[in-house]
């Protein structure tokens, strides 16, 4: 089914689709119409030689350079040159993607002046699958992610690489066997193409996505370790949440009791403690608040991609062109920033209750370690070291990069958001987070596993998947193969999946 960009409607599961699924890209024919009037008033504006910033002036400190007509047309090549500037490993595909999905929403409002051309160019890649090598480090989130986006504009002229059915090709090449002609860059046109933060936005849009159903599997795994812990529900009681009113506790603490639902923990056939340690009752409130978060960083992201952020902008309607900062990235930047430490304290719980399952002291009759042979075996003693180091190499990664700011081009730039930083570093930390949770899960099946009570339905099928990737620890073998593996199962969701298909969606 083809995705329609038309500048308004982008929301972060059609970018999704578009990035990861390849679903087909559409334009809008009223946003192309759009693109058409606006480029045909700068073209006015350029042969009347009104001032327009990037367009017949430098950029940035030479701004107050006016280029003359000849240099007007072969400005955007050495600007395209001059940024492309990056440094390090090509960026994942989807990841790019969704920055050149984002930059053509952006297009479709019919602001940014470029010509048709470019704009249709970037549908064609998408649709064909030339995907632009960028170098993942080199933005500072302001006036855009100026280098990586300046290697997706080089594909415009012919130049640059790009990924292409599995090759990695020099760009008019890769271009050529796609069947796409290459526009090449005009005034306006190469800025039009770079001067928005689409690639920390695309990237936030992905995680955010991802950090949804991991949010998800981490109410899963807290319902397993709740089983295994003999938990006290009565702190998951939708009156209890309702009484203080935060919306994320109360979706969170149904989503945990739905995976329990017909379990004997809820029916009073079992003996609990009047009230638990703070990392099992608290878990709606901890975890809600984090759903809350993402509700917040969502609405950022999906304005940011609906937006027009660009610099100038061009009013056809009233004839005007507006210099300002609609590039700059800490409107996704802020939030993203607190999301990112917000899934680390999730992983800080997770680890809290891994402790509660392998401390004898607190585990309500568990063996010690989760084995039965102590002493000769040490069962999962190691797997609560590799979460914890796991869990500071997050703590470390959790500090904001949106304060950060340096100050770059002699200072005419002298505040960044610094916001490509905070989306590398929430790939990081969402990495560790598959670690984290996977261990858990492993030791709240291994838990599971000492019980004899009826668990839930959720919680039963969670563990039956477990179990189809990862044996009950019998006596003491290499852990490794099975955190890396649990690992990847948290990553793929198909606990979630599983979980979801049998009780129904956690929300």
């Amino acid at each position: 089914m083809t995705v329609v960009l038309s500048g308004a409607g982008l929301t972060i599961d059609r970018l999704v689709r578009i990035a990861r699924d390849r679903e087909a890209v559409g334009l809008a024919p009223e946003a192309l119409e759009r693109i058409r009037i606006c480029r045909s008033m700068l073209e006015e504006k350029i042969r009347s030689h009104e001032i327009m910033y990037g367009v017949n002036t430098g950029i940035g400190e030479f701004s107050e350079i006016v280029l003359n007509d000849e240099q007007v047309r072969e400005f955007q090549r050495y600007l395209i040159y001059n940024h492309a500037a990056g440094i390090g490993d090509p960026a994942p595909e989807d990841h790019v993607r969704a920055a050149m999905a984002s930059r053509i929403n952006v297009h479709a409002h019919g602001n940014s002046g470029c010509r048709p051309e470019i704009t249709l160019t970037l549908v064609e890649m998408l649709n064909k699958g030339v995907t632009p090598v960028v170098c993942q480090k080199g933005s500072v989130g302001a006036s855009g992610d100026l280098a990586p986006m300046s290697q997706i504009a080089l594909l415009l002229m012919g130049e640059g690489e790009a990924f292409y059915r599995g090759e990695r090709l020099p760009g008019r090449k890769a271009m050529e066997r796609a069947g796409i002609p290459i526009p090449d860059l005009q005034a306006r046109d190469g800025l039009a193409t770079i001067n928005g933060s689409n690639l920390l936005t695309g990237m936030s849009a992905l995680h955010l996505y991802d950090m949804q159903r991991w949010l998800k599997q981490a109410e899963i795994a807290c319902a397993i370790s709740l089983e295994a812990l003999l938990a006290n529900m009565k702190p998951y009681d939708l009156r209890l949440h309702q009484a203080r009113g935060f919306p994320g506790a109360m979706r969170s603490s149904q989503a945990i009791l739905r995976c329990i639902e017909g379990s004997d923990l809820v029916t009073g056939k079992l003996k609990s403690k009047v009230q638990d340690a703070y990392s099992m009752r608290s878990s709606p409130q901890v975890i809600g608040a984090v759903h809350d978060a993402l509700a917040f960083a969502r609405a950022q992201v999906e304005t940011e991609l609906n937006g027009v952020g660009d610099n100038p902008i061009f009013l056809p309607e009233a004839g005007l062109t507006l210099t300002g900062a609609n590039f700059q990235g800490t409107p996704v930047s802020l939030p993203m920033d607190m999301v990112g430490a917000a899934i680390t304290m999730v992983c800080v719980l997770s680890e809290r209750r891994l402790n509660r399952l392998t401390n004898p002291a607190l585990s309500v009759g568990l063996p010690a370690f989760l084995t039965k042979g102590a002493g000769m075996f040490s069962g999962m003693m190691l797997s609560q070291y590799t979460a914890d180091m796991l869990i500071v190499e997050q703590r470390i990664l959790s500090a904001p990069a949106s304060i950060g700011s340096i100050p770059a081009a002699a200072d005419q730039e002298d505040f960044v958001s610094m916001g490509m930083n905070t989306a590398l570093k929430n790939g990081q930390i969402l990495d560790n987070a598959y670690g984290v949770l996977g261990i858990e899960f492993m030791a709240a099946a291994q838990g599971l596993d000492f019980r004899t009570h009826t668990p839930g339905r959720g919680v039963a099928v969670a563990r039956e998947v477990i179990r189809k990737h990862v044996a009950h620890l019998e006596e003491d073998r290499p852990l490794y193969p099975d955190h890396n593996t649990m690992k990847q199962l948290v990553r793929s969701g198909e606990i979630l999946e599983a979980v979801e298909k049998a009780i129904g969606s956690l929300g």
